[in-house]
């Protein structure tokens, strides 16, 4: 065959090659364009919505598990880092949920922080999502969790410390019954029969007053009270076993503003902590009670001249049933919840309670409480239950509120002076 015309024919198969390759190039393109050849997974219609109502952490995992979709609850818990799934608790569920399509229901413990430092309970509910998907929802339960573990202490310890007085009790009135003709004997045991009666008697009503403490909200249902009134009677109640032990109670300063609160709960605080000073100060000692009021702020120190608390035990002294010398409580009739009362008693009235002691020279109770600004009208809603404002609340609200005519600070406003010849009248 002639050489051009092999030439000639090549030449024309090549072109309607290229002609064709271009033709197929331009509709695959415009297929990509059109999303016809797109065939990623999706998730179901609604779902998002839904997952963003539901207020859980949430985390949808891919085939492998590779993290689609994540809500910061999820990114703040831990459970996500970049697009991956942190825990390996998580990624055994997703498999098996992925093999077996069953839903799981399961309470974890997952480690939390870069180093695992802390720990998160969540209640997780690991399930499918469309065809290719794996939905994991998280609840916290870690405070839940926390509050179950301390009732369950606080039971346990209870169960403990009520045991010791009632076998006692038991156990002397078997032996009074065998002793019944040795009048000696049976006033002695009887005696002791009375001292653990009483132990027992004090012990369930600080459990009462702690249930108490804990269950009443002081903000809604709180008054003004004057704490120079709640402190005095507070001192007078423990006055009689000060004087049995040659121990002088000595009140010094003022509180020239009352605070929000409740004063049955105020009083049983500060007369715990009187108690405490008076029973653990050795005969012919002092407990000092100072007063005194600076930047809103009403603080209380009680000071004694007592055995003093070591530095290992003093952050401990505030919890429940803990007692820094057990046989030493058992002999003052100490039920270890006095102290636990007070941390409750402050912190529900916004304050704070410190302690400063030394083996051998004593110790120191601090107690800080926000006072009320009475210079104005705030005291409108308190009939029906609705907090006034603090001194320091009170601060803010006057610098953020419209001044809309400047008056002479050192020119007291009518109002000013007839609260200020109130107080001096209340105060006597």
């Amino acid at each position: 065959m002639d050489p051009l015309l092999i030439a000639a024919l090549s030449g024309v198969v090549g072109l309607a090659l290229g002609v064709v390759g271009m033709y197929a190039f331009r509709v695959s393109e415009a297929q990509r364009g059109a999303g016809i050849d797109v065939d990623e997974p999706s998730m179901p219609a609604g779902a998002t919505e839904v997952l963003a109502s539901l207020g859980l952490a949430y985390i949808v995992v891919d085939t492998v598990d590779g993290v689609v979709r994540a809500n910061p609850a999820a990114y703040a818990f831990g459970l996500v880092r970049g697009h991956t799934v942190v825990h390996q608790q998580l990624l055994a569920l997703t498999a098996r949920v992925r093999g077996d399509g069953v839903i799981i229901d399961q309470e974890h413990e997952l480690a939390r922080g870069l180093q695992g430092e802390t720990s998160l309970v969540v209640h997780l509910r690991v399930a499918p999502l469309g065809d290719e998907y794996i939905l994991v929802l998280a609840d916290d339960r870690t405070e839940f969790s926390r509050i179950e573990a301390v009732r369950n202490d606080f039971v346990a310890n209870v169960s403990h410390e009520l045991k010791t007085p009632v076998g006692a009790i038991s156990l002397l009135a078997e032996t009074i019954e065998d002793a019944a003709d040795d009048d000696v004997a049976v006033r002695r045991f009887t005696q002791r029969l009375h001292k653990e009666s009483r132990r027992l008697a004090a012990l369930v009503q600080d459990i009462i007053e702690l249930s108490r403490v804990q269950g009443k909200n002081v903000v809604h249902a709180g008054r003004p009270v004057d704490l120079e009134d709640v402190i005095a009677d507070a001192a007078d109640r423990s006055r009689l076993p000060a004087e049995a032990k040659n121990i002088e109670l000595k009140i010094g300063g003022a509180l020239p503003h009352r605070v929000h609160g409740d004063a049955d709960q105020l009083a049983m605080a500060f007369r715990n902590l009187i108690d405490n000073a008076v029973r653990y100060s050795p005969e012919s000692t002092r407990v000092g009670i100072g007063l005194s009021s600076r930047d809103g702020i009403a603080q209380v120190t009680i000071t004694d001249q007592g055995i003093g608390i070591a530095k290992e035990n003093q952050e401990r002294i505030f919890e429940r049933f803990y007692r820094v010398d057990a046989a030493r409580s058992r002999q003052t009739g100490g039920t270890g919840l006095g102290l636990s009362i007070v941390k409750h008693v402050i912190t529900n009235h916004g304050g704070e309670v410190a302690l400063w002691s030394q083996q051998g020279r004593g110790s120191t109770f601090t107690v800080r409480l926000p006072e009320l600004d009475e210079s104005l009208d705030t005291f409108e809603g308190l009939g029906r239950g609705m907090p006034a404002l603090t001194r320091a609340e009170q601060a803010v609200t006057e610098d953020t509120a419209p001044h809309h005519q400047a008056e002479d600070p050192a020119t007291p406003g009518p109002a000013k002076e007839e609260t200020r010849d109130q107080n001096s009248a209340r105060r006597g």
